[in-house]
């Protein structure tokens, strides 16, 4: 067995090098990855549960002491329990679209103006330009 001297200060520490692989280090980065994939999951987990307002303070509550208590299986009953799409999901998918509109150079004057136009030529119905008002007016 090899030592080698790392010298800290004024004390030498000795480091063993022969026992260090390449496989080791490969094994090494596998796990802090995983160890950082399982924390990422836990706190986006933790991010979403909390900012969710379909949510009872109790109902969060539980899922936290659920994902706490058992936190593989907590995370996964919350994922699959979890609806797909929530209305909150809904209004911050239109929140960023209007945004994404308005950034790219979006009018809603424009947009209400062409129904208007294609209303008055019988293209659609009244219930169809009011939907398409409501729609550009996001």
């Amino acid at each position: 067995m090899r030592l080698s001297a790392a010298r800290i200060g004024v004390h030498e520490v000795p480091i063993l090098l022969d026992d260090v692989t390449f496989w080791d280090v490969v094994w090494w980065m596998i796990m802090v990855f995983f160890f950082t994939m399982a924390i990422w999951i836990f706190v986006t987990v933790f991010a979403d549960i909390l900012r969710r307002n379909d949510l009872s303070g109790i109902a969060k509550a539980v899922w936290l002491l659920l994902i706490f208590v058992f936190p593989f299986i907590g995370v996964l009953i919350y994922l699959i329990a979890r609806p797909k799409m929530t209305e909150q999901d809904r209004e911050l998918i239109e929140q960023y679209q209007a945004q994404q509109r308005r950034l790219s150079g979006y009018s809603a004057a424009d947009e209400i103006a062409k129904a208007q136009q294609l209303r008055d030529s019988g293209a659609i119905t009244a219930e169809e330009f009011e939907s398409l008002k409501r729609r550009a007016l996001l």
